[in-house]
Parts: structure tokens; C-alpha cells; sequence
């Protein structure tokens, strides 16, 4: 057992650890955010969607069972309407759910 001491320590720890975590990047970029940080808030959402996609179909066997038609047409349903309606959640869901219907069917 944790004392109550003990207990409001590891609290108190916690929560200045969190408020110099919140704080430190007011702090530190005060005067304007760098350039490089820009640039890597404008590329990194990319990369990190590039590299989910890749995870997401590294386990496709396109020489077994259904080779890989369910993820396929769902991966083209995500871009298309991502594109032509520019709405991360519509892609997602509209995805998500056509994959779901595909695996079930198929």
C-alpha cells in the first residue's frame, strides 16, 4: 500500500511535469517558431499517413485467398473521396466500412 504522503508526492511530481511539458515550447519559442519546425509541421502529417498505409498493408498476400481485393478497393474508396470531398472523417468511416462489408462478403 501507498501511503497518503506518498501518493500526493507522485501527484505533485506528475503535474509539474506535465505544466513543464505544456510550458517549455511557449518558453522556449517566444521570439518565433523556427523554420524547421515549421517545414516539419507542414510534412510530418504526411509522412506519418504515408507510413500508416504502409502498415496497414504490409500483411496483404496478393497470392492467397481474396489477394488483397478488400483492401485494395477500400484504400481507392479512402483516396477518391478524400479528394473529391476533402473530409478525413467521411474517407475514414466511408473506408472503414466498405472494408468491414468487404471482408464479411468476400
Amino acid at each position: 500500500m501507498i501511503s497518503t504522503s506518498h501518493a500526493l508526492g507522485l501527484i505533485a511530481v506528475m503535474t509539474l511535469g506535465t505544466m513543464l511539458l505544456r510550458f517549455l515550447p511557449f518558453v522556449l519559442f517566444s521570439k518565433g517558431t523556427p523554420k524547421i519546425i515549421l517545414y516539419l509541421g507542414d510534412v510530418l502529417p504526411y509522412a506519418v499517413m504515408g507510413m500508416l498505409v504502409v502498415y496497414c498493408l504490409k500483411g496483404i498476400d496478393f497470392l492467397d485467398g481474396t489477394h488483397g481485393i478488400s483492401e485494395v478497393i477500400s484504400v481507392a474508396l479512402v483516396a477518391i473521396l478524400h479528394k473529391w470531398k476533402h473530409s478525413t472523417i467521411l474517407s475514414i468511416l466511408a473506408g472503414t466500412i466498405c472494408y468491414m462489408v468487404l471482408i464479411r462478403v468476400m
